[in-house]
């Protein structure tokens, strides 16, 4: 008999058989506890934390409602229809002198206004009364502001009977989005997008000059078929 077999012999005699398997397994555990444990298998890959409440955010086309994208991909119809009616019919002040204003394809790299105070008009081009109506009305001087909030720039019109106000978003080196509210008369400041339908509206933001810039409205709620708003940093 071998030594490995007269020692287990020994073992037998002197447990009792019934306790033998578990002895046995009690035994080989304790002759496994000097060797550790396996590493545990590394978590899975945690998940990106959602945005917190009131994130800014960055593209308009989330914002934007039916309607005034509807309005936005037909822009380019809009300068196109009132222009045609600001040559063929009577208007109200003058164009000359408005130069790339006026332009459809006026834009200029760097596109993003400076934060201050402006020096704002409207130019009203076509008509929605089709031929009846004035081909245009170039309106005089406002005060206007671009400043920045938590939510990103925004842009008021300060007086004036027709008064928008609404935030910039960035599109890219040339053009921003505007998305805003109209307030009228002695209404109060204009209240948040896609709160009115009826006083919702998009508009496309240009620079089209060393120190000149354009909100462009196409279709409008009243009156023309394209709202052009000039902005001009004040002197400081």
């Amino acid at each position: 008999m071998s030594p490995s077999s007269a020692s287990i012999s020994r073992f037998k005699a002197r447990v009792p058989r019934a306790l033998i398997p578990s002895a046995l397994a009690t035994a080989l555990l304790a002759g496994c506890a000097t060797t550790p444990p396996p590493p545990p298998p590394p978590p899975p890959p945690s998940a990106a934390p959602d945005a917190p409440s009131g994130a800014v955010l960055s593209d308009w086309r989330g914002v934007i409602t039916a309607a005034d994208r509807d309005r936005y991909q037909r822009r380019d119809a809009a300068w196109t229809l009132a222009l045609q009616q600001a040559g063929r019919q009577p208007g109200s002040g003058s164009l000359s002198g408005l130069g790339d204003l006026i332009e459809p394809n006026a834009a200029r790299p760097s596109v993003t206004p400076p934060v201050g105070n402006y020096r704002c008009r409207t130019i009203k081009l076509g008509s929605q009364g089709g031929d009846e109506g004035l081909g245009y009305v170039v309106y005089g001087w406002f005060a206007c502001r671009i400043e920045q909030t938590p939510a990103g720039l925004k842009f008021s019109k300060l007086t004036g009977s027709q008064r928008p106000s609404g935030l910039l978003f960035p599109e890219n080196d040339r053009h921003m989005v505007f998305l805003g509210s109209m307030a009228l008369a002695s209404e109060p400041a204009a209240r948040s997008y896609g709160q009115r339908p009826e006083r919702d509206m998009v508009a496309v933001v240009e620079r089209i000059g060393e120190r000149r810039w354009r909100l462009a409205v196409p279709w409008p709620a009243n009156e023309s078929n394209l709202d052009l708003i000039e902005l001009v940093p004040t002197a400081r």
